[in-house]
């Protein structure tokens, strides 16, 4: 069995953040990554996937993007590259095509059995992300067997899909980018809504999430929120990262012809049921982003650049049909896919620690899990709104680096 003082499962932007904090500190540790470098970013993602992030916020302790396009939005091919040139940057001890079969305790520490043998740590890291298990309804059971399912996960490009239309349920990030890329490949997409965050990709000449960070937002901390366990829950930001610098919004894609209809309420015989709410759901989301707007002039008046900006703007509510489509039968419709865009989930299945709560969930404060010397990255806002971010991992990293040499060094007093 071999040892070190801590163990990161994962080798994408959290493990490689907690494992440059760590050498920065001299603290010996090793990676285990079940694939390469940037595993998910490699094998999980759809051909014409962008980050919606732009190539500026993409930074890393001691390591930024240094491109010629910084407003640019960086495809899945760059994103590995980025990532593979940083562990490259730091020597990360990276253990690639690992797999980590459990974590259970020991007398001290754990035991990481993986089946290229067993670490033994004092501590132990959980980097492996939020999106290892694409989450899908029970009631994707029902549908008719003509008609086939699919997750994001398993989604790479139109052609893949058969002939006919699409309904898609999920309207966040992943939502409407796929369904915006399938309704111009031909097929006729149903959109089925429910809660959203709705955002300009552009708000006075300025990308949404430079306001975001300027303004301080997606440094607000855990504890400064009043209900953190819905804030972790708050669907992905309405937002697409393309060349155009375009708003993927309801609207946007109501004019690419899209059908929006409610929640997927039920299905019965062939036939989905819509929830009646659609109206109130995007009703809400216009006015938070209209407070968010209101909050972004007030920062701007403040700091004294309403000169060196556009003008403040609104924009128009969202645009939904006079009468909702409540009921919609499937064949009678020509819908032979849907693909369920409907969340993530972690896969804790080879952790053998009591620290998960009855979801599934792991139970831990800004990634100090429940159980000694344990910690978590990566999830969303773990410490910060940015944690689940390329661009948050290394402010995390550094409070957890410090929150785990203050433990070893109480433990050698």
């Amino acid at each position: 069995m071999k040892t070190t003082t801590t163990v990161i499962i994962g080798a994408g932007q959290a493990g490689l953040a907690f494992s440059k904090r760590l050498a920065d500190r001299s603290i010996d540790h090793v990676l285990i990554e079940r694939g390469e470098v940037a595993n998910s970013w490699r094998t999980e993602r759809w051909d014409s996937l962008r980050l919606l992030t732009p190539n500026w916020e993409s930074r890393l302790p001691g390591y930024a993007y240094d491109g010629d396009d910084p407003d640019g939005y960086m495809d899945m091919a760059e994103v590995v590259q980025f990532m593979q040139g940083y562990a490259d940057t730091t020597g990360a001890p990276v253990q690639t095509n690992t797999t980590v079969k459990s974590v259970h305790p020991a007398d001290v520490g754990y035991v990481v059995a993986t089946d290229h043998g067993e670490w033994h740590c004092p501590t132990v890291v959980l980097a492996t992300g939020a999106c290892n298990i694409a989450t899908v309804p029970k009631v994707a059971a029902d549908l008719p067997s003509a008609i086939k399912s699919i997750t994001p996960m398993q989604y790479r490009n139109p052609q893949q899909l058969q002939d006919g239309g699409v309904m898609v349920v999920g309207a966040s990030a992943t939502g409407v980018q796929l369904a915006r890329e399938i309704q111009r490949s031909g097929r006729q997409v149903t959109l089925s809504v429910g809660e959203h965050v709705r955002l300009p990709r552009l708000y006075r000449g300025r990308d949404i999430k430079w306001w975001m960070d300027v303004t301080g937002l997606m440094n607000m901390s855990y504890t400064e929120v009043d209900d953190i366990k819905r804030a972790r829950g708050l669907p992905s930001l309405q937002l697409v990262g393309t060349p155009e610098r375009s708003t993927l919004d309801l609207n946007a894609l109501r004019e690419d012809g899209v059908r929006i209809v409610g929640r997927l309420a039920g299905l019965h015989d062939g036939k989905a049921q819509f929830s009646g709410a659609l109206g109130n759901l995007c009703a809400l989301a216009d006015l938070k982003m209209n407070r968010l707007l209101d909050s972004i002039d007030n920062w701007a008046t403040a700091n004294g650049i309403d000169g060196e900006v556009e003008p403040a703007r609104r924009f128009a509510a969202t645009q939904l049909d006079p009468e909702p489509t409540l009921g919609l039968d499937l064949t009678t419709a020509g819908i032979k896919t849907v693909l369920w865009a409907t969340g993530y989930r972690p896969d804790y299945s080879w952790l053998n620690v009591p620290v998960l709560d009855r979801k599934g969930r792991i139970r831990h404060d800004g990634g100090v899990v429940d159980a000694p010397g344990m910690y978590v990255m990566g999830l969303p806002f773990l410490r910060r709104r940015k944690s689940s971010f390329i661009d948050g991992v290394g402010d995390d990293a550094r409070d957890l680096v410090n929150h785990l040499c203050s433990r070893l060094h109480r433990q050698a007093a």
